[in-house]
């Protein structure tokens, strides 16, 4: 294990500044318009990356609930058949990576099924996530392990049992562990941020903190506590139609993060005691004794 990897010309890990991710995920319902909308609002606000989802409906949706009726802003429609609008294929993502190339941004995406991750793959995404929900899918967990590319494992609703087996299944790759609570919104007493010292002392790879929770000042505490990237999502306006917009930041939202998340950085120092010049004047006008 190691405590540094690399996404893209960047790394994550101690001494590197905190990797910010902004989690799109679905909240641009369908349109490449409101993706690069978000992705404008990741560059304007300083963030490093942008993440995306990757599913196949036909093997993500349960067969169960294919054919359950969803209200939808374009009309009512099978559950299936919504997921199928929502996804973005190979045309989208294509403007996706050209447009990160063009304002100057990382960009991967969370597969949920063994076909996305060669999708992905075939992009050269500089990383690849594993939702919380795909924690204990070793057939994915396993493909994800053949590309050698960095990861990153998210751990909402997880065992550490379930965890530790997650983690062997990942043992080609270079492994980051995100501290989550899969509850959308979530409550801080179910945040746990003291995880994130105890997965980096058990696993030995970077930890950072993926957050559902709304406001800012938990994920700020996630960054004082250890946590070597952060990834939060981000909306254009939290009353949209979609399940995780109002989980989401708004730009303004998020520019205040990322400018609290580097305000802290620099609070943190190097933990060596020191004295600092603009304490010498006020030295000796107030202590009375000198050493």
């Amino acid at each position: 294990m190691t405590n540094k990897v690399s996404v893209g010309k960047k790394f994550i890990g101690e001494g590197e500044p905190v990797y910010i991710i902004a989690e799109i995920g679905i909240n641009h319902n369908g349109d490449i318009k409101i993706a690069k909308q978000l992705m404008d609002v990741a560059v304007e606000t300083g963030c490093d990356a942008v993440k995306y989802q990757k599913r196949t409906p036909e093997i993500c949706v349960p067969e169960e609930q294919k054919s359950i009726p969803r209200e939808t802003p374009w009309g009512t429609m099978t559950y299936f058949d919504y997921k199928k609008r929502i996804e973005f294929e190979q045309n989208e993502f294509e403007q996706i990576d050209a447009y990160a190339k063009k304002i100057g941004i990382d960009w991967f995406a969370s597969p949920w099924d063994v076909p996305s991750v060669d999708f992905l793959e075939g992009f050269g995404v500089p990383c690849q996530k594993i939702a919380s929900a795909c924690l204990t899918d070793s057939e994915l967990l396993s493909s994800i392990n053949k590309t050698k590319t960095t990861t990153i494992l998210s751990t909402g609703m997880s065992s550490i049992d379930e965890i530790d087996k997650a983690v062997s299944l990942l043992n080609n790759v270079p492994l980051a562990i995100a501290q989550a609570t899969s509850t959308y919104p979530a409550e801080a007493s179910e945040l746990n941020l003291r995880t994130i010292q105890t997965f980096a002392e058990k696993y030995k790879v970077p930890v950072g903190y993926s957050g559902h929770e709304r406001g800012l000042q938990v994920t700020v505490a996630a960054v004082a506590l250890g946590a070597t990237f952060i990834e939060r999502h981000i909306t254009l306006d939290r009353s949209m139609w979609g399940t995780d917009h109002s989980a989401s930041l708004e730009p303004e939202g998020l520019k205040k993060l990322v400018r609290d998340i580097r305000i802290i950085e620099l609070a943190l120092g190097d933990g060596k005691k020191k004295v600092y010049d603009s304490e010498i004047p006020i030295r000796a006008k107030l202590r009375r004794v000198l050493s």
